[in-house]
């Protein structure tokens, strides 16, 4: 049977962005193609959910994959266009349909070469989608290298005042990464004659990259597909290029850097370290618990000492990132939840910092400025604002009855276990989380208004547009924080299959206990 959605999702952004680079297509229907260019994309991943056989759901091989597409590409070189979703790849394409027909809202009012922002913009959305659906690493790495160009323009040309340094920044920081990786899948094609994950991972199995030693080939692959995707995440000390181009680039741009492009470091690490390269995966799983703490309470501190609230937002994903690399360091197959938190979280994540970066966008509209410090009793001006900004807030700080909640309690619940002490210090960060994200609401909100900000008394009030961009996700951030099994029932199968890959003799034991 041919599957057509994998297909669909990705390219048909491609189309919308060929109409509109047409000639005679004026400038003022740009947005209006973008946005029914990405609408049918979530809507047909809505579908994919509702056929979706959780039962089938796994990594373990082609099989236990969904939606598959697979014919040879370049024949010569055993490089295959192959796509499919499991567990762990279905809901970041969801994530990734869901928020760009809300960006393309949050840049309803660009007015700077609207035809070439819209069409950079649909360009960016099939490298998104395309990455997390391929199977063939080659594949894989084309549409990664895919994104690199439309963020570069897009923060290089629609961006703030050092938009010039940021883009230039952020290039050459995913570039270095993505030089170690394509070195690293060149080995491992040399060694096996095929870039298809699910030979790899069983070329693994068979002993062709040798056993793991320090200095062998397993550690040298692990560590450059690793640095790689830190790069990504971003993990410290690679994260210096986000908060610089969070500020510079536009609403719209932020929030798919933050909801989408971040998760496909911690992504690619599932997906293609830890099934290919066990052994090293078990090496270096203290040393990322290490990392992820690190981020997680560098993050915030240096979250709370942000005058800027878009910086401050940006070094909060720093902070939240943190929490996916503690919970994907936890190899136990007695006890997945951790594993299972840290995917729920990129995903929770992607949510919950969309809402944040739209909210930033919409007070800046108004004020032109984002300093912390220049607003003051804003709540009593506009109240409407003030209620969406404390919902998205507290669904950042963790709340019970919010989504954020769920996936940090997982992560935690998983990592006590193997990792107490790492995760008594991880703790502090819900402390300090909460600690810059109430104090920036009072001095945003709450007191008298600014006394340099008098015109702020004829501020205008979230209008319908920004409440349609903010509303969808809202929803969902509710809906999994009092609901979660849908989620959860999609990822664990996944999660489950992967851990026993990583950790085969545990698994077996762990199935002759059972018989």
């Amino acid at each position: 049977m041919y599957h057509w959605e994998l297909n669909f999702i990705t390219f048909f952004p491609i189309v919308g962005a060929l109409i509109i680079l047409l000639p005679f297509i004026a400038k003022e229907h740009a947005k209006w193609i973008a946005l029914f260019t990405t609408i049918p994309p979530f809507f047909v991943a809505i579908m994919m959910y509702l056929n979706y056989d959780i039962a089938l759901a796994g990594i373990n091989d082609a099989n236990s994959m969904q939606y598959v597409i697979n014919f040879p590409w370049i024949e010569k070189f055993n490089i295959h266009y192959s796509m499919g979703i499991d567990g762990l790849s279905y809901p970041l394409i969801f994530l990734t349909t869901l928020l760009c027909p809300i960006c393309v809202l949050a840049a309803w009012k660009i007015d700077k070469m609207p035809k070439g922002f819209f069409s950079l913009f649909l360009l960016l959305d099939t490298g998104m989608a395309g990455t997390f659906a391929a199977t063939d690493f080659f594949l894989f790495f084309v549409f990664w290298e895919v994104m690199l160009l439309p963020m570069y323009f897009l923060i290089g040309i629609w961006g703030g005042p050092r938009k010039e340094y940021a883009a230039i920044k952020f290039f050459l920081y995913t570039l270095f990464g993505s030089v170690f990786m394509l070195l690293v899948m060149a080995a491992f094609y040399i060694k096996t004659g095929t870039f298809d994950f699910f030979e790899l991972m069983a070329k693994s199995k068979e002993g062709v990259f040798g056993t793991f030693e320090v200095g062998g080939f397993q550690f040298w692959a692990y560590l450059g597909l690793f640095i790689g995707f830190a790069i990504k995440v971003p993990m410290f000390p690679f994260h210096t290029w986000l908060p610089d181009a969070h500020v510079e680039a536009p609403t719209s741009i932020s929030v798919i850097l933050a909801g989408v492009l971040l998760k496909m470091g911690t992504y690619g690490i599932l997906r293609i370290i830890y099934p290919i390269l066990p052994e090293a995966t078990q090496y270096f799983a203290t040393t990322v618990a290490v990392f992820g703490a690190i981020n997680i309470l560098y993050g915030a501190c240096c979250a709370m000492a942000q005058k800027d609230l878009k910086k401050m937002v940006a070094y909060s994903s720093v902070s939240h990132m943190g929490y996916v690399l503690l919970g994907m360091s936890v190899l136990s197959v007695n006890n997945p939840a951790g594993m299972t938190g840290a995917v729920m979280q990129m995903f929770n994540h992607g949510t919950i910092t969309a809402m944040l970066f739209l909210l930033v966008g919409v007070i800046y509209d108004r004020a032109h400025h984002r300093e912390i410090e220049g607003f003051g009793g804003l709540a009593s001006h506009v109240p409407v604002y003030a209620g969406f900004t404390t919902f998205a807030f507290f669904a950042a700080l963790g709340l019970p009855g919010l989504s954020g909640f769920i996936s940090e309690a997982l992560i935690f619940v998983g990592s006590w276990s193997t990792y107490p002490t790492i995760t008594l210090w991880s703790v502090f960060g819900i402390l300090l989380g909460a600690a810059y994200l109430l104090w920036t609401m009072q001095r945003v909100f709450m007191g008298k208004l600014n006394t340099e900000m008098k015109h702020f008394k004829d501020i205008v009030e979230i209008s319908g547009r920004e409440k349609l961009t903010l509303i969808p996700i809202g929803i969902i951030v509710l809906a999994l924080g009092i609901y979660p099994k849908p989620m959860l029932d999609l990822i664990n199968a996944s999660v489950g299959r992967l851990l026993e890959v990583v950790n085969p003799a545990v698994a077996e034991q762990v199935s002759q206990v059972i018989k």
